[in-house]
């Protein structure tokens, strides 16, 4: 199957710079590279049940249009956004008449996330039997967003962002090729212009070809018809960058994780690192400072007891100040946090309190605790025998439980 075939006039240039061989294709070498299983799968058009999961730009449906090329088999593309189980099944049932002739059918679907369970579960049969081999893309972790059944009859291959090098492979090409990309033209471009796309694509081709085509094509040319890109023009095409982040899924996830271990590892740089890519990418500042305050008391306690009365007033501030300014106490607080010294004793004693009072007897209250102020408490035995410690000088040495315990140990 041929997906390039048809007419390209007027497409943007990111769908024209498609790859058509993995020769052609940029990165993901940790599953592409020479002698890696997928590769050899694609070489020997021997694909089983894949999903490719990963950001966007990093070269899903590219690779798909690789295999639909190379492939021997009938290759149908679909687009879970836009059908329905009418026309799953309607695939379905050709593939079954194709298989009865001895054609295999490979069913490309992208965005498996925006299916639900139910149409999910109507591919399973087929992918089970082998009436269609499945590929499926998303954004998003798929073992979050698709069910286990049918993660247990795929393969599951992640697309990493690109690096500086392979956008730069990318830009290159579109430059050189005067069929699909921009060699036709007359185009300079002054040093560092290509480098700055790169850098501020953040690992997406598409952002990348989309910045260097706006470049281009809205740039003037001068008197010898030859188009000049300056570093200017490229920062005007880019503008601000766009970061990875998806606020419910694993950018999100992955990110705060990342920045609790930093504070907790006591890296205050690695810390307002994580701070400023989450405010960037615009995390609710309550979300963080809810964390500031969890991690000064899990992680630091009564190492640094100030820590908490820190993320607490951080917490205040934010809801008080607001955003932008309220960046500036977030940071206090985290590098305060970062720089404490560390304890999780108390962390640990009210686990294992919790975990006692959840799988032991419950410990009954000893008499000379219990309430004696109201009447009949004396009759019942309740406070006899209490040392009321002040009257020993602060402490006295008396039983609080009914069995020894030792839940913190600072």
């Amino acid at each position: 199957m041929d997906l390039f075939k048809k007419e390209t006039t007027g497409q943007p240039l990111a769908f024209r710079m498609c790859p058509r061989t993995l020769e052609e294709y940029a990165g993901q070498q940790h599953i592409l590279g020479e002698g890696k299983l997928l590769r050899r799968a694609i070489e020997a058009d021997r694909i089983s049940s894949i999903i490719l999961y990963g950001p966007p730009g990093t070269g899903k449906t590219a690779l798909a249009r690789v295999i639909a090329e190379k492939t021997k088999a009938h290759f149908e593309w679909l687009n879970a956004a836009t059908i329905g189980i009418d026309e799953i099944r309607k695939v379905i049932q050709n593939a079954k008449t194709r298989k009865a002739r001895g054609v295999r059918t490979i069913l490309f679907l992208d965005e498996i996330h925006r299916f639900n369970k139910l149409q999910q579960d109507a591919l399973l049969p087929d992918v089970e039997e082998g009436n269609i081999i499945l590929i499926a893309a998303t954004v998003e972790n798929p073992f979050f967003y698709v069910n286990s059944a049918l993660l247990s009859r795929s393969q599951i291959f992640e697309l990493k962002p690109l690096t500086e090098d392979d956008l730069l492979f990318v830009l290159k090409n579109a430059l050189r090729n005067s069929e699909r990309g921009l060699g036709s033209m007359k185009i300079s471009i002054d040093e560092g212009v290509l480098k700055h796309i790169t850098r501020m694509s953040d690992g997406d081709a598409r952002k990348a070809l989309s910045a260097l085509e706006l470049a281009c094509l809205t740039t003037p040319p001068d008197e010898s018809g030859r188009v000049h890109i300056s570093l200017a023009i490229a920062e005007e095409s880019i503008q601000k960058k766009v970061i990875v982040y998806d606020k419910k899924g694993d950018q999100h996830y992955d990110t705060i994780s990342a920045f609790i271990k930093s504070m907790r590892g006591s890296d205050p740089d690695a810390a307002v690192y994580y701070l400023a890519k989450m405010i960037y990418a615009g995390e609710d500042p309550r979300f963080i400072a809810r964390r500031i305050v969890i991690c000064a008391s899990e992680d630091v306690g009564e190492a640094d007891p100030m820590a908490l009365v820190v993320a607490t007033a951080v917490l205040r501030a934010v809801e008080f100040v607001g955003m932008p300014e309220a960046r500036i106490p977030l940071a206090q607080a985290v590098i305060h946090i970062a720089k404490a010294p560390k304890s999780n004793a108390c962390y640990r004693a009210i686990e294992a309190a919790l975990q006692d009072v959840g799988n032991e007897e419950t410990m009954e209250v000893p008499d000379h605790l219990k309430d004696s102020h109201y009447p009949g408490a004396k009759k019942l035995g309740h406070g006899e025998g209490y040392k009321y410690p002040h009257d020993f000088g602060g402490y006295i040495e008396q039983d609080y439980l009914k069995k020894k315990k030792k839940y913190y140990n600072p």
